[in-house]
């Protein structure tokens, strides 16, 4: 019989503390910080986008039962899903980069 599971939350990494105090307490981010972030936004987009065109790609996407749909779900862009916050987070972040997923370039 194994352990149970805690529920308890770990503290988070302290790279990721270190950036979430950055962003909280920066008073005002400069013009280049917004267009770079702007930039990053929709090479994305335009990635993911493109990878739609792999069936390779496409055959990751989608709800784990076929034809669930969620109301007021997140929605996957370029795709007609819509699911549930778990589920579209693994469809956004794309697939992971091991063969035959490894044509698909996300970034």
């Amino acid at each position: 019989m194994s352990s149970p599971i805690s529920n308890t939350r770990p503290a988070p990494d302290q790279v990721l503390a270190d950036i979430a105090d950055y962003v909280l307490n920066q008073s005002r981010f400069d013009d280049l910080a917004f267009e770079t972030a702007r930039h990053c936004l929709i090479d994305t987009l335009g990635c993911g986008l493109e990878a739609l065109e792999y069936p390779a790609c496409t055959k990751l996407l989608g709800p784990v039962v076929a034809g669930t749909v969620v109301p007021h779900g997140a929605k996957v862009p370029g795709t007609p899903y819509q699911l549930d916050p778990v589920q579209a987070a693994a469809a956004r972040a794309g697939p992971p980069a091991t063969p035959p997923a490894a044509a698909c370039v996300w970034r």
